[in-house]
């Protein structure tokens, strides 16, 4: 059985979607697409081959009754999107942040589980080939028990979602309580919390702005700079994220009681820290060479999955649509614990709030 999906919202990342999930035919099918501004999805249907395109949502629903629906908005109406998708009896994969809110994501997953609706959410580098390795090498052992993370994310604001979003202080990222963090620490935050289950962790969040103010308006406000420091009751997590410090780098350090591991979501890599095993001088010699060892060694493994076209942008965004498929079609749990998506959007909420009471603070003469 092949799903019937269908897209709404026909930005950037909407063409991603639409792409991995047409390397899946075997699983699904993109029927149609659909955006407020009808010629975004005539040109994204064209583009890419998708047989239909609507201006209208609730339309879209009533012809094509698909079984899946990808909400790739932004985010103010995900979760009103996500609701009328589930009134008509779809199952809704929504792009990342879920909703506003924590009380709106715990609304969103509550009736996803009253109705039997598999909901999945857009981390896209939680099924990246660094993390699958990750996974496997824990379940072996290899790393002992975590102690402490560091999950880092850096942005090129010379992008051009950065330009779009300095252009015009109407952009709609301006009007989310986080800002430009809140489109995209999510990718920092859900590699914490695997690691970290405590429903509320203890959070201390700092947040500035290196930029010269030039506008005078929202976008003078938004912050470039996060740090983080987030204490569970038996594993911490350091998290940064940067406009300013380069290279633009996407990495986790998870620190065990047996070894270290560091995976780089940018070249794709896990390594060990080298470990001294020989005394004196000689001991610092040679663990260069042994880590240089490593990294020829994921070198040579990504230049295999090269051959194989396994080494693609959005491979581990791939991996995530056909294992949330193959909870629908085996109604199965959904690749991403429910549990996990909550952690996250408490651990945004939490950081908003500290964010705006620093803010008010700095304000006061």
């Amino acid at each position: 059985m092949s799903l019937k999906v269908v897209v709404v919202g026909c930005g950037k990342i909407a063409d991603g979607h639409v792409e991995e999930i047409q390397k899946l035919p075997e699983l699904a099918q993109v029927v149609a697409v659909c955006d407020l501004e009808p010629l975004m999805a005539e040109q994204l249907a064209e583009r890419l081959g998708v047989p239909r395109f609507y201006g209208d949502f609730d339309q879209m629903l009533e012809q094509e009754r698909p079984d899946v629906v990808h909400v790739t908005t932004p985010p103010m109406v995900h979760r009103a999107l996500a609701e009328r998708a589930m009134d008509a009896g779809c199952h809704v994969f929504v792009e990342k942040p879920l909703t506003l809110s924590y009380a709106d994501s715990k609304a969103l997953v509550e009736r996803a589980v009253s109705e039997n609706k598999k909901l999945g959410i857009g981390y896209t580098s939680y099924f990246d080939p660094p993390a699958l390795v990750m996974r496997e090498l824990i379940a072996e052992g290899a790393l002992g028990e975590p102690v402490h993370l560091e999950s880092y994310y850096g942005y090129d604001l010379s992008g051009a979602f950065g330009k779009a979003l300095f252009g015009s202080g109407d952009h709609w990222v301006h009007r989310l309580p986080g800002k430009l963090l809140h489109n995209t620490i999510d990718h920092m935050f859900n590699k914490m919390t695997e690691f970290i289950d405590d429903e509320e962790p203890r959070i201390l969040a700092t947040g500035y702005r290196r930029r010269t103010a030039r506008y005078g308006d929202l976008r003078d406000a938004l912050h470039d700079e996060l740090r983080l420091i987030v204490r569970g009751e038996r594993v911490s997590a350091y998290g940064t994220f940067s406009a300013h410090a380069k290279p633009m780098g996407h990495f986790l350090r998870v620190y065990g009681t047996k070894n270290t591991m560091h995976l780089d979501f940018v070249s794709r890599t896990v390594t060990f820290d080298a470990q001294p095993t020989l005394p004196s001088a000689i001991g610092r010699v040679i663990p260069a060479f042994a880590q240089a060892a490593r990294f020829a060694r994921q070198g040579a493994q990504n230049v295999w999955r090269f051959a194989k076209s396994e080494f693609h942008f959005f491979a581990g965004l791939q991996e995530l649509f056909r294992r949330y498929y193959r909870s629908i079609l085996d109604d199965g749990d959904p690749p991403i614990p429910y549990s996990e998506i909550l952690r996250v959007a408490w651990m945004l909420d939490e950081t908003w709030a500290q964010l705006a009471a620093e803010d008010a603070a700095m304000e006061q003469p």
